[in-house]
């Protein structure tokens, strides 16, 4: 039985560039779960997530040149990537029009995908992180980050000015950047 690599980050972006496909394989194994999680956070739909993830890594390996470490990490990219993917879907016509036909058994099932989408966020920490902020703070970013709304759709649901949403969203990135190194 062969041990399984480590990589280092740097390594394994370089590894990546190169088109390696055991550490495509690596990323994916390491990487996919949380990312799954976030996805499902903002979907509530198991196999929309899965679709979603797919297109992910897809993505993510046809877009690894363009990663820069000087502006974040590998997974804080990726992230990024997995986030508009799914806010992308939510905007789009297609699930727009489907959420529409949806029967009243599938929306409550959507309920229940949500009650395991907290327990898989819990899991990877960042509930916690988030716990960590005001609660002024988590919920903007709750509606930015894993609702897919605008700063202007949260101004306008929040009844708060524009430059205060925009302010307390970055105030809480930078509090959560700190939060996390």
């Amino acid at each position: 039985m062969s041990a399984i690599p480590t990589y280092s980050e740097q390594e394994l972006v370089s590894l990546l560039k190169n088109r390696d496909n055991k550490a495509f394989g690596y990323l994916y194994d390491h990487y996919s779960g949380a990312l799954y999680s976030i996805i499902l956070a903002i979907l509530n739909d198991t196999e929309l997530a899965n679709d979603v993830l797919q297109d992910v890594f897809v993505n993510i390996w046809k877009k690894i040149e363009s990663y820069d470490p000087a502006k974040g990490r590998l997974f804080t990219w990726m992230l990024n990537i997995a986030r508009n993917a799914s806010i992308d879907t939510l905007r789009s016509k297609t699930y727009q029009n489907d959420r529409k036909n949806q029967s009243m058994d599938y929306q409550g099932n959507g309920t229940q995908v949500s009650l395991v989408t907290q327990v898989n966020v819990d899991n990877i920490g960042f509930k916690k992180v988030l716990n960590q902020l005001k609660e002024e703070q988590r919920a903007l970013i709750d509606l930015a980050y894993f609702k897919g709304y605008t700063h202007e759709e949260i101004a306008e649901m929040e009844n708060i000015p524009l430059g205060t949403v925009k302010t307390r969203i970055r105030s809480a990135l930078i509090q959560l950047r700190g939060f996390l190194k």
